[in-house]
């Protein structure tokens, strides 16, 4: 991302300023969206996010509001009357738009800021919301999630705007950082890299940037008395997972496993796409682990639970992995992309247990074929999935989007070959790095890679309401819903 010089950025900022003109304004303020057919007022028009900074105060409980600064360094890409941002679950105590005292009322889950007059299109637009942000929500909704000693973030799908202002939507991508202060018995840790620490008196306040744009639904700032253990991966790669300090060593079994499962995803797709990695332990209950940007979010029961069988704690591990190049660096385009996140992840979790636990593709690949299309019944096919429940926003990841949409992988792979399916999986992470991508551009770029028009299998594979029959496995059968 280029950026300005403090001269230079004044004067563009006081250019803008001086272009305002007044508008009259519609009478009252209404949520916006940038047309999600799944989350209809996620993300706001008008503006490209290029920037967060994101500060925030804890005060040692999780159960109290953190006062908190977020910075939106953007572009406008229309005049606007109004700014529509996502936030909800904090007080905003006030607003400021290009260095100038700005309006604000809430509408929905919607910010919606009033500036001192119209902005242009094609300016520089930075908003400063000086605001809380609580966590003390319901720990299902997403957010802040509250930990034996302290807090991390699940922001997936919609959440990331209950915990800072933003264009909550993966299609706006942007790089963050983060300034967090937390007393000096806590440690903190966020995406990216440590790019300074400071303390004063009983407090610390680290700093984190990230050198690769990210959509808000992977930020995490963990703060605990946690402790940060380092190792090194592949071609000199940093590797920190972050874990209670108490269950340090309990833990280590496990995740000293992964520079030996980032050796193995390279081999598959390509060098790891960003500048570390690592594991967040988190003492708490979600229900779920988190792709989150460069530290994973994990339960700390996975790995002290003895119930759970080692082959399907590292299957998880290398799945949440596998997200870091589907999903993180190509982000989904749309919600309704979710398939590629979710399907790519599955596919080489169990690419990964096929090869390390003999547990053979083809036989879980039918068992997802033979239960196809009951899941296609109850949560829509994997490229057009149903909305999730009202007040279930985590329903949307149902088993249709993960191996219902692997399967999908293994069809096209038996489609078109190994060989050609290799290539594609490692064209399609090197030319989305960094970016977003949608269902109609792995369709347009498998269709090159396999030389011939791929359309046609793909609407049956992705769209239909039956599954398609399986290349090279003609005798395999779904088994038809259950009528109600």
């Amino acid at each position: 991302m280029p950026f300005l010089s403090r001269r230079s950025r004044a004067a563009v900022l006081a250019a803008a300023s001086a272009a305002l003109v007044a508008a009259t304004l519609p009478a009252d303020p209404v949520p916006l969206g940038i047309g999600d057919p799944l989350f209809p007022h996620l993300g706001n028009p008008g503006y490209d996010v290029l920037a967060y900074d994101i500060g925030l105060t804890y005060k040692g409980r999780n159960d109290e509001p953190l006062d908190a600064v977020t910075t939106i360094d953007a572009r406008t890409t229309e005049p606007l009357d109004r700014i529509n941002l996502d936030f909800t679950r904090g007080t905003v105590r006030s607003v400021a738009v290009n260095g100038l005292r700005a309006g604000f009322e809430t509408a929905g889950e919607d910010l919606v800021v009033r500036p001192a007059g119209r902005i242009p299109a094609g300016v520089p637009l930075r908003i400063t919301v000086r605001h809380t942000s609580d966590p003390t929500g319901e720990q299902d909704s997403g957010g802040w999630v509250r930990t034996a000693d302290g807090l991390a973030m699940a922001n997936q799908a919609d959440a990331g705007h209950r915990v800072f202002p933003s264009n909550d939507h993966p299609a706006d991508k942007a790089y963050f950082t983060f300034r967090v202060t937390a007393p000096n018995d806590r440690t903190v840790v966020a995406n990216g890299v440590p790019t300074g620490r400071s303390r004063n008196g009983d407090s610390t306040t680290w700093t984190y940037r990230t050198e690769h744009p990210m959509a808000t639904e992977l930020a995490q700032v963990s703060i605990g008395a946690s402790t940060v253990v380092r190792r090194t991966g592949p071609h000199g790669l940093p590797v920190r997972d972050v874990v209670p300090t108490a269950d340090r060593d309990r833990v280590e079994t496990w995740l000293k496993r992964t520079p030996a499962q980032l050796e193995w995803m390279e081999k598959q797709v390509g060098r790891y796409p960003f500048e570390n990695y690592g594991i967040l332990v988190a003492d708490t209950e979600t229900g779920f682990e988190l792709e989150t940007q460069t530290l994973s979010l994990f339960e700390k029961r996975l790995f002290t639970d003895t119930r759970f069988p080692a082959w399907y704690v590292e299957s998880v591990m290398v799945h949440e992995l596998a997200h870091q190049w589907f999903g993180d660096s190509v982000s989904p385009q749309s919600w309704s992309d979710l398939w590629l996140n979710e399907g790519h992840a599955t596919w080489y979790e169990a690419r990964y247990t096929e090869d390390h636990m003999d547990a053979p593709l083809e036989a879980r690949m039918r068992n997802a074929y033979i239960r196809s299309d009951t899941w296609r019944a109850a949560g829509g096919p994997p490229a057009r999935p149903a909305a999730p429940k009202p007040g279930q926003k985590i329903s949307l990841f149902r088993p249709v989007v993960y191996d219902g949409s692997a399967l999908v992988l293994y069809a096209l792979r038996q489609e078109i070959g190994h060989g050609a399916f290799d290539r594609l999986e490692r064209l399609w992470v090197h030319k989305h790095r960094d970016s977003n991508a949608a269902t109609a551009d792995f369709v347009r770029l498998a269709s090159q890679v396999a030389g011939r028009d791929l359309t046609a299998f793909f609407d049956g594979w992705l769209y239909g309401t039956k599954t398609p029959p399986m290349p090279g496995h003609p005798d395999w059968r779904s088994t038809a819903p259950a009528a109600s």
